[in-house]
């Protein structure tokens, strides 16, 4: 759930470029959706000139939540890749290569984790779940980002030449969130956010160091409505605490 305005995030994550700019908030945030992300822009390349990856502008860019890796055949991997696990990012194939130079950090003011509620069915109710940051800050969430060039489109210079796309990694539960489900997304402690963004930061045993599960003292969590269980909803009220 991304509901902050993009000049809070701008101010939080020490953002030089906002391409954003005004948006709506998004209280339910779904596969392909079009997020605000924090990430570190590299100078554009000239032939025969090399790219300096210590010089870099930190940008708020809008990316397509599902990784799509740049020699993927199409976008629809994305669907598959909205989420690398911490135990394997820096191995797997469609995460190595940004695990190493493109990281960035997904803003979010709060998620939903559903618990399965055995009902007598052969279908378990789920009951979903809203955690957040009990001071209010919004989640910097650890991420991998993409760039993916669709080759039927001839001309480099059309924007919709290019997708650009982004994933989220998760780690074990903490104690808080275990007893809703066994995962949850890195949340990055704020001394690390600018190593990870780093492009040219690629110790890759230091970065796993930081992909940690997060302190339960960070976080409140309590039931909410079902609502949230379809798309069509999108409204502050998903964020309402369902009575005792």
């Amino acid at each position: 759930m991304t509901a902050s305005s993009p000049q809070l995030l701008v101010d939080r994550f020490g953002v030089d470029d906002d391409q954003v700019g005004e948006r709506e908030p998004d209280y339910n945030v779904t596969p392909r959706a079009i997020v605000p992300v924090v990430r570190e822009r590299l100078p554009s390349r000239r032939e025969g000139v090399e790219v300096d990856r210590t010089d870099t502008t930190r940008v708020l860019s809008p990316l397509r939540w599902g990784l799509v890796p740049s020699w993927a055949d199409g976008p629809a991997i994305g669907d598959r890749t909205i989420n690398a696990r911490a135990e394997t990012v820096a191995t797997t194939n469609s995460y190595k290569s940004a695990f190493r130079k493109r990281r960035c950090i997904v803003p979010a003011d709060a998620f939903y984790e559903w618990l399965k509620i055995d009902n007598g069915t052969k279908k378990p109710t789920r009951q979903p779940w809203v955690v957040r940051r009990r001071d209010g800050e919004p989640l910097a969430f650890a991420g991998l980002w993409e760039i993916w060039r669709d080759e039927a489109i001839e001309d480099r210079d059309d924007p919709d030449a290019w997708l650009r796309t982004f994933t989220i990694i998760t780690t074990r539960a903490n104690d808080l969130l275990a007893r809703v489900h066994d995962r949850m997304p890195v949340v990055l402690d704020d001394a690390n956010w600018d190593t990870w963004l780093d492009p040219a930061f690629d110790d890759v045993a230091a970065l796993q160091g930081m992909l940690t599960t997060a302190p339960v003292e960070w976080f409140e969590t309590y039931e909410v409505s079902p609502r949230v269980n379809s798309p069509q909803h999108n409204d502050f009220g998903l964020l309402d605490r369902l009575p005792a």
